[in-house]
Parts: structure tokens; C-alpha cells; sequence
């Protein structure tokens, strides 16, 4: 059971080991790796989770979204995989916000983690093994503390417990940056007392009006460091395989992690550290500390929030993510796209419930289907590049709007509901695309008809207008189109246009969609 675990959607599809051995860009050795869990058929996987003292921003999306998309992928591969996602419960911001809202500073995070809780529920990020808290796991923390003193490796100054980095000649090791580069005072204050001003701190001494807890050095609290380090040692053991968060944390939080771990226990390792890109917004990084965030809750206001979890995706992981409307848009309109078609081919094939479909699929569809599947495992496999194997899935929905509109036109002609081979290929189609976004978790946990209509819900309200306004203005455009005034006609659609409204004029009328503007290279 998994601590502060809510279930998301239905388990994903299962499968089995692709012939491309699947391989992890592992930020120590700065390569891409064959990956090989230490225990066959089991993967222990660890990443930073958040300090809940606000609402969760989209940079933090971008982290468990792409953590998501791995922990689904090794689900589907077969691996039993043990995932740990922290929450630092207790720390300097979350006190601070605490005493500015006259709050008590764990009831303040334990209400950000609900709040984070609903976040990832709406993204569709399964609940990780555990979810534990480090004001759950002091006993655990101050153990470790002890173990590093014990080898030598820190020291004790009025209460406070420092990590000694000259007696740990391997400090750097992940990170490959330089002890000259490690410049005091640009993170947290300089203290003087220090023995060296890279040490950093694995317990601090009690203030007035914080919280505190009893330890042999008196009563305080755990540096952020050694809270993962304790954390993951309990649930995974020393020796796990995976270690995931930002690429931000990579120094110092997990260089000083491993220092801490192996300075305990010398057999600690990680097997493979991975990282995450940035959101940026107008080139810099998204984040609270510089006020140019948008939370998850401000994004999924305005668009669906599959389309916020698309738009994510359609980046590498490891590459940083350029946040704009327009690449939100995009991701909306290409998301309806992919919902509409399935939808169309799910009306279809309906009505051929009752028939035994027996024909064998065309031997063309039969190919492009495994050609897909094939293509889906190497790009996934490859490091996770979820941007090809969705650019290779469009092919085939592609394919599954044409075979729908075939059947139409055959249906139209033929005036009866007779199976053919092309009812065949519009089922194994259908079936190919959905488990493909079903592993990658974009498809959504209501029915396909209630996702179109909360994306068309979500357009309107970007247009700022009413499903009854938007129908005044399609009136309009089909009076000036009946009167031959083309003039009107294009103002109405091109000022729809602008506001992310596409129009599609039908025999039986015209119908709207939201919109999938073009893209800027590199966007």
C-alpha cells in the first residue's frame, strides 16, 4: 500500500520485453546505459518529491509527469517496480510561510500535500509504492547522522551536525564540478564555525518558535540532504537502481545525498541517476524562489489537463520545455484531434456489436500496426524519447481516420451493417493507438465523449465567450456564405481563428473544434 497512495485510472497495459534493450541517460557516467536492475524482474526507483508549501508550479509537472511516463513504461515491460516519492514536510520555506499565515508549519504542508495530491490525480501520475513524509522518519534520520559521525566523516558545533566534504575525498563525483566552483553564501547563509564552507548541514539546532526534536545532540531538526538519504535507504535499501528529480538537484542536493549515503555505508550506490529539464518561461527557469511560475491549477483553469500532460511530453525529458500558449494550444487541438477520431471509431465499430467479426485484417494494416508497435518500444526504449514514438503514433491515427471514413463511404454505398476487412483493421486500429496512450497515460479516466466535451468547455472559456455566443457567430458566418458575402464569412472565421476556435463546414453543417495552430521550429 502505498502512504498517502490515491489510485489513478485503470492499471495500464502490461507487455513484454522489447528486442531493444532498454537504456537510461545516467547523469554520473553522462551516457546513455543499458539498464540492468539489480534484483531481475524488480526496479527500486527513488525521486525527490516536493516541498509542500504552495501550490505545485508547472516545473514540478514536468518532473513527475516525466517520472510517470518511466514508472508506466517499466510496469508495461514487466518489472515490479518499488517507487519512492518524498515529501519534505518540515523545512526553512515551509516554516517561514507558516509564521507569515499565523499557521502551524505541518499543518500548513500537510494541506499543501493534499492540494499537490489533487494535482497529480489530474495529470494522471499513478501513486508511487510510498509517499513518506520526513517528519515520519526522524528516528531513521538521526540513525544515519550517527553512522556518518561515527566513520569520521562530520562533526558537531553547538548543536548543530556538519557533513566534513575534506575528510570524503570523492565529494563531486556525480556532479564533475570543481571544489572552486562551489562559491559560500550563494545558496544559504555563510557560517563562519564551518570548518570548510562546502560542509553542509545534517542537523540543525533548535530555534525558538520551530518545530523540533529530540537527538543525542540536543533538540533540532534534519538538513534537507540527509532526509532523502535516510528516507531511501529505508524503503529501497544502499544499492537501488534508479534516482530521479530536476536536474537542478543534481548539485548539491544529490552530490551531497551520495557523499552522505556512501560516508555511512561505502556499498551505497545508485545504479542510474536521472534527471529532468526545466520549464522555462521568457529563457529563464520556472520557479517560486524568482516569481515566474504558473502553478499546475492556473494551467488546467484554461486547458484540459491530458493537454497540459501532452504538451510536457512532447519534449524530451531531459531537454528543457518552453512554455508558451501556443504550445499549450497546440497540445489541445492535437489532443481533441486524437480524441475525436478514437471517439468516431468507437461509434463505428459499434454498430457492429453483434456481429463475429472474422475477417483477418489487410495485410497492409497488419504491417503498419506492427511497424508501429515495433517503432513504439525502440523509441521508448531508447531513453524514453517520447516525442518520436508520438510523432510515430500520429501515422497511425492518421491511418484510423482515413479507415473510418472508408467505412462511412462504404456503409453510405452498400446501405447495410456487413463486416468487411476494413471493420477488421478499424478495430485492431483502435485497439493499437489506445494501448500506446494508455502506457503513456493520455488517455483520460472519463469516457472519450465527456473529454471532447470538457476540451471544447476549456476553448470557449480561453475565447472568453458562450457555447450560445459561439453558435450567434457561426449563424452569422452561415447567413454571409448563403448571401455569397465571402467577405464576412472569412472575418468571422479567421476572428474565430484568433481566439482558438476552428470552424468545419459539414453537409449537415458546420461544426467546431478547438484549434491546433502552427508551431514555431523548435516549439
Amino acid at each position: 500500500m502505498a502512504e498517502e497512495g490515491r489510485s489513478v485510472g485503470e492499471e495500464e497495459p502490461r507487455g513484454k520485453r522489447p528486442a531493444a534493450e532498454l537504456r537510461l541517460f545516467d547523469t554520473r557516467t553522462k551516457a546513455a546505459v543499458p539498464f540492468r536492475p539489480r534484483v531481475e524482474g524488480k526496479v527500486a526507483m527513488y525521486v525527490c518529491g516536493v516541498t509542500p508549501y504552495d501550490y505545485s508550479h508547472v516545473g514540478h509537472a514536468r518532473a513527475y509527469v516525466a517520472f510517470d511516463v518511466l514508472f508506466r513504461y517499466l510496469k508495461y515491460l514487466g518489472y515490479e517496480v518499488n517507487y519512492v516519492r518524498n515529501f519534505t514536510d518540515i523545512d526553512d520555506k515551509i516554516i517561514k510561510r507558516a509564521n507569515e499565515a499565523g499557521e502551524d508549519a505541518l499543518s500548513l504542508s500537510s494541506r499543501f500535500i493534499d492540494e499537490f495530491h489533487r494535482d497529480m490525480y489530474e495529470l494522471q501520475c499513478l501513486p508511487p509504492t510510498h509517499e513518506p513524509r520526513v517528519t515520519k522518519h526522524i528516528e531513521q534520520i538521526i540513525d544515519l547522522i550517527t553512522k556518518i559521525m561515527d566513520n569520521g566523516k562530520a562533526y558537531t558545533i553547538e548543536g548543530d551536525v556538519y557533513f566534513s566534504v575534506d575528510n570524503f575525498p570523492d565529494y563531486l563525483s556525480l556532479s564533475g564540478r570543481k571544489v572552486d566552483q562551489n562559491r559560500p553564501g550563494t545558496r544559504v547563509a555563510v557560517d563562519a564555525r564551518k570548518r570548510n564552507p562546502a560542509d553542509f548541514a545534517l542537523w540543525k539546532s533548535a530555534k525558538e518558535g520551530e518545530p523540533s526534536w529530540e537527538s543525542p545532540w540536543g533538540r533540532g531538526r534534519p538538513g534537507w540532504h540527509i532526509e532523502c538519504s535516510a528516507m531511501s535507504a529505508h524503503y529501497l535499501g544502499n544499492i537501488f537502481d534508479i534516482h530521479g528529480g530536476g536536474k537542478d538537484l543534481i548539485f548539491p542536493h544529490h552530490e551531497n545525498e551520495l557523499a552522505q549515503s556512501q560516508a555511512a555505508y561505502p556499498e551505497s550506490e545508485v545504479k542510474c541517476w536521472m534527471h529532468n529539464g526545466f520549464v522555462n518561461k521568457d529563457g529563464q527557469k520556472m520557479a517560486k524562489a524568482d516569481k515566474n511560475f504558473f502553478t499546475i491549477r492556473d494551467i488546467i483553469s484554461l486547458y484540459h489537463p491530458m493537454a497540459l500532460r501532452l504538451f510536457l511530453m512532447r519534449t524530451h525529458y531531459r531537454s528543457d520545455v518552453n512554455h508558451s500558449d501556443t504550445a499549450l494550444q497546440f497540445a489541445s487541438g492535437r489532443l481533441y484531434y486524437i480524441y475525436q477520431t478514437l471517439h468516431d471509431g468507437e461509434e463505428t465499430v459499434s454498430l457492429y456489436g453483434e456481429h463475429k467479426l472474422e475477417n483477418s485484417i489487410p495485410a497492409d494494416d497488419q504491417k503498419l500496426i506492427e511497424e508501429n508497435h515495433s517503432n513504439f518500444l525502440e523509441k521508448m526504449s531508447d531513453d524514453l524519447h517520447t516525442t518520436a514514438a508520438l510523432d510515430h503514433l500520429m501515422k497511425l491515427q492518421q491511418k484510423l481516420e482515413h479507415q473510418k471514413k472508408k467505412q462511412s463511404q462504404k456503409q453510405q454505398q452498400q446501405q447495410q451493417k456487413k463486416p468487411e476487412d476494413y471493420i477488421q483493421a478499424l478495430v485492431a486500429l483502435q485497439n493499437e493507438v489506445t494501448d500506446k496512450l494508455s502506457i503513456l497515460g493520455l488517455m483520460p479516466m472519463s469516457s472519450l465523449a465527456e473529454a471532447l466535451k470538457q476540451l471544447k468547455d476549456k476553448a470557449l472559456k480561453r475565447a472568453g465567450m458562450t457555447a450560445e455566443q459561439l453558435q450567434q457567430m457561426i449563424e452569422q458566418r452561415t447567413l454571409a456564405r448563403k448571401n455569397k458575402d465571402f467577405a464576412e464569412s472569412d472575418r468571422i472565421r479567421t476572428e474565430l481563428s484568433a481566439l482558438g476556435i476552428a470552424l468545419m463546414d459539414e453537409p449537415t453543417g458546420t461544426l467546431w473544434r478547438p484549434s491546433e495552430p502552427e508551431l514555431a521550429e523548435g516549439s
